[in-house]
């Protein structure tokens, strides 16, 4: 069975950061483009990253670009989200999602179930 699986949430203070993950277990993560998304308490799901699937392209929402990065190994088979400088408003529900496209395209092939995130002191 196919999965996305997402790690690496936690409570963080303000200004801190946290490193997520996002691995696979019958998906060869290099073979797709990633988006992350997250979902904030009484909002709905926004997409925040991409990575592209060539590994040069990326995108950031204006709400974390210069604060997150996006990267991938593919010799561990994962690609991390480096969240840096938090705040509260960073606090949701973190996923990642594949899709087999050189971008991010709607719709993603596979999601995972996602990680809590909570920015709080």
């Amino acid at each position: 069975q196919v999965q996305l699986v997402e790690s690496g949430g936690g409570l963080v203070q303000p200004g801190g950061s946290l490193r997520l993950s996002c691995g696979s277990s019958g998906l060869t993560l290099g073979g797709y483009s990633i988006g992350w998304f997250r979902q904030a308490p009484g909002k709905e799901r926004e997409g925040i990253s991409c990575l592209g699937r060539l590994g040069d392209n990326t995108w950031f929402a204006d709400s974390v670009k210069g604060r997150f990065t996006i990267f991938r190994d593919n010799g561990k088979n994962t690609v991390y989200l480096q969240m840096d400088r938090l705040t509260p408003e960073d606090t949701g529900v973190y996923s990642c999602a594949a899709v087999a496209n050189n971008w991010c395209t709607i719709p993603y092939d596979y999601m995972g179930q996602g990680t809590q995130v909570t920015v709080s002191s």
